[in-house]
C-alpha cells in the first residue's frame, strides 16, 4: 500500500533532497577547484624551472666550450624530449610525476654546476661540506654504501688538494654499484633476453637503467635516454674535476665544492629513487 504524505511533509523532503543536492555540488566545485589549484601551482613551477634552465643554458652558451659542457649540452637535448613525452601523457602516475619533476631537477642542476665552475664565485663558507640528505637512502640499500659516501664526504675538503678527486673516485664507485645492487645480469637478461650487453657479455647501463625504469612502470626511449645521460655528465664532470680543466686540478672553494656536493648527491637520490623496490 502507497504510504500518504502531507504536503508539509512532501515540501520538508524536497527541502531535504534539495539541500543534500547542494552539499554533494559544493564538494564536486570544493574539489575540482582545489585539482584546479594544484595544476596552476604546477605549471606555475613548471614555468619557473623551465625560466630557470633557459637563463642558465644562456650564460652556459656564452661561455667557451668543454668536454663537460658539451655533455651538459647533450643532457639539455635529452630533457626536452623527455619533457615533450611527459607532456603528452594523460594521467601520469604519482612515481611518473616524481620522475619527470626530478628529471627537470637534475637537467637544471647540471647546467647550474657547469656555470658555477666556470665563475669564479665568492667563497661563502657557511654551508658545511659534511651535511648530508641521502644517508637514509643509501643505507637502504647497503651499509656499505651509506659509508662511502660519508667518506666521500670527509674528502670533501678545500684545505685537501685532492679533495675533488677523492670525493670523484668514491660517488662513482657509488653509482655503479648502486645500479648493479638493484639490476643484477641476471635479472636484466630474464626480463629483456634481447638487450644490449658489453664486450664482455654483460648487461649494458643503458639496458639496466630500463629494467629499472621498467619496474616502476616507465616504459619510455626517452626516459632511458636521459638517466644514461645523466650518469654519463655526472661522470663527465668527475673527469673535469680530476684533470684540472677548471683550474689546477683539486683546487676549489668551497662555493665550487658545495655545487659539486649538490650535483652529484641530487643525482644519487635520483637514481635511488629509480632503483628503490
Amino acid at each position: 500500500m502507497v504510504r500518504r504524505i502531507s504536503s508539509s511533509q512532501f515540501r520538508s523532503q524536497m527541502r531535504s533532497a534539495q539541500n543534500q543536492l547542494k552539499r554533494n555540488l559544493n564538494k564536486y566545485n570544493s574539489a575540482v577547484n582545489q585539482y584546479n589549484r594544484a595544476i596552476r601551482q604546477h605549471n606555475s613551477q613548471v614555468k619557473r624551472n623551465r625560466a630557470r634552465i633557459n637563463s642558465e643554458l644562456r650564460r652556459l652558451n656564452s661561455s667557451y666550450s668543454t668536454k663537460y659542457t658539451v655533455s651538459v649540452r647533450t643532457l639539455n637535448t635529452a630533457y626536452e624530449q623527455v619533457s615533450t613525452h611527459y607532456d603528452n601523457l594523460e594521467s601520469p602516475t604519482p612515481f611518473e610525476d616524481l620522475f619527470y619533476s626530478s628529471v627537470e631537477q637534475e637537467n637544471a642542476n647540471s647546467i647550474v654546476t657547469a656555470n658555477t665552475l666556470d665563475d669564479q664565485p665568492t667563497d661563502t663558507g657557511d654551508e658545511s661540506l659534511s651535511d648530508t640528505l641521502i644517508a637514509d637512502n643509501l643505507e637502504y640499500f647497503s651499509a656499505d654504501l651509506d659509508k662511502r659516501w660519508r667518506g666521500a664526504l670527509f674528502s670533501l675538503n678545500p684545505a685537501n688538494p685532492d679533495a675533488a678527486r677523492h670525493f670523484c673516485t668514491s660517488s662513482r664507485e657509488i653509482f655503479t654499484d648502486l645500479i648493479e645492487l638493484k639490476a643484477a645480469d641476471k635479472e636484466v637478461f630474464s626480463k629483456f633476453p634481447d638487450c644490449e650487453k658489453t664486450e664482455r657479455g654483460n648487461a649494458t647501463r643503458r639496458s639496466k637503467i630500463k629494467y629499472l625504469l621498467d619496474k616502476k612502470g616507465i616504459a619510455s626511449e626517452a626516459a632511458e635516454d636521459f638517466v644514461e645521460k645523466d650518469i654519463q655528465n655526472i661522470i663527465n664532470l668527475f673527469y673535469t674535476l680530476s684533470d684540472g680543466t677548471h683550474g689546477e686540478a683539486g683546487k676549489y672553494n668551497n662555493t665550487k665544492l658545495l655545487s659539486v656536493k649538490k650535483r652529484v648527491e641530487d643525482g644519487i637520490i635520483f637514481l635511488s629513487n629509480i632503483a628503490r623496490d
